[in-house]
């Protein structure tokens, strides 16, 4: 058997749970049929699609009848986003987001400039984090959306959702949480967050790529994106992805279920890797709220190094990301840590390592090994 390099990237993606995959399977090997047809291949199909979105429903806290099924976070933010946008566009064009969302709610905002939108950047403070003064500030009357990431995805910064969803129902404005990083780690209740619309991605919580769901509050209404038949309560046509919808339903259904012994012992690697590598690497920098942040990332950064040389020196023995995952084919200093006004000294020399429920203290007592030797040996060849 081939030894492969321990794995702290959870946050780019996840392997399939055991359980998914055994949920998975019979609609594989057996149950094809198309959840639209009455018939009873139809009928399987469609308890299976139904089972699946309480499920979802239940990790979320909210009705099933809230939860649209989609392909990934990129398609719930893309949907959110341009959905209100569309449908509110008659009271006012103006959005508040802040600097470091992810590129699925960047790039979106981007468009709909190109659309006659104005669109707010709020600023972060030197830990990632949103001040719900600015949030405040920002708002006019025409503002008709906020949408805030729950968790960053670099740094994992736990943003003041709660208190902004507040300020935006008092005042009749649209708020949306990108929780692609969160769901499953820590609390995901949308009654208590007082969230409009939550993105979450299934391979971030050990579900298979290209399904994700996006929670519609009762009441709030979207310009559908794409046109078709009536799938999805009319919102989203096109046949039902029902094996990934399955997988994606008994995901939630764990995390559901094992939330707080995950939160746990994702935290406890964590934390394990954290200490190791302070008390080898003293020239070791920690990014990121000191308490606000999400139990199974690091980011950590190195003066002087270029993260790329340290993960050529790694990359056999510790699978770990340089920047944000998801679109970082070359390194180059994140736009995350530059809104954090990280010294380019510190930036450039920037891994993220994110612990899963499969990470062990072998695991992370070998990666501290791998990574402080890497870093002393790239270290004394630079001087």
């Amino acid at each position: 058997m081939i030894n492969q390099p321990i794995y702290l990237d959870y946050n780019a993606t996840t392997p399939h749970a055991p359980e998914v995959i055994e949920a998975m399977r019979p609609y594989l090997e057996e149950h094809f049929g198309n959840p639209s047809s009455s018939h009873w291949y139809g009928r399987k199909t469609r308890e299976a699609v139904e089972t699946a979105r309480a499920q979802v429903a239940a990790l979320l806290n909210c009705a099933p009848g809230e939860i649209l099924f989609t392909s990934g976070g990129t398609e719930s933010n893309n949907y959110a986003i341009r959905g209100i946008a569309l449908a509110r566009r008659h009271r006012g064009k103006h959005i508040i987001t802040s600097q470091i969302e992810h590129p699925a709610v960047i790039a979106v905002c981007e468009r709909l400039k190109q659309d006659g939108f104005e669109v707010t950047y709020l600023p972060v403070d030197e830990h990632g984090l949103v001040s719900v003064s600015d949030v405040k500030r920002a708002i006019r009357p025409e503002t008709i959306l906020i949408t805030l990431m729950h968790a960053n995805n670099e740094v994992s910064t736990i943003q003041p959702i709660e208190e902004v969803a507040e300020l935006a129902n008092a005042r009749g404005i649209v708020f949306h949480t990108d929780a692609a990083q969160s769901a499953g780690k820590i609390p995901t209740d949308v009654r208590v967050q007082g969230v409009d619309l939550l993105s979450i991605a299934g391979h971030k919580l050990y579900a298979p790529k290209g399904v994700g769901a996006l929670y519609v509050r009762k009441g709030t209404h979207l310009e559908r994106l794409m046109e078709g038949a009536g799938q999805e309560g009319g919102r989203r046509p096109g046949t039902e992805n029902v094996l990934e919808i399955v997988g994606l339903g008994k995901a939630c259904d764990i995390a559901h279920r094992d939330l707080a012994a995950n939160r746990e012992h994702m935290r406890r690697m964590r934390d394990r890797l954290e200490a190791g590598l302070l008390e080898r690497v003293p020239y070791l920098c920690v990014n990121g709220h000191p308490e606000n942040r999400l139990p199974n990332t690091l980011s950590a950064s190195v003066e002087g190094l270029d993260a790329g040389a340290l993960l050529d020196a790694i990359q056999d023995k510790v699978a770990a990301s340089a920047g944000a995952a998801c679109h970082s084919g070359h390194v180059q200093i994140s736009y995350v840590l530059q809104a954090m006004h990280i010294p380019e000294k510190w930036a450039r020399g920037t891994l993220r390592f994110s612990t899963g429920r499969m990470t062990s203290e072998a695991d992370i007592d070998i990666a501290v090994a791998v990574v402080a030797d890497a870093i002393e040996r790239l270290r004394a060849g630079r001087s």
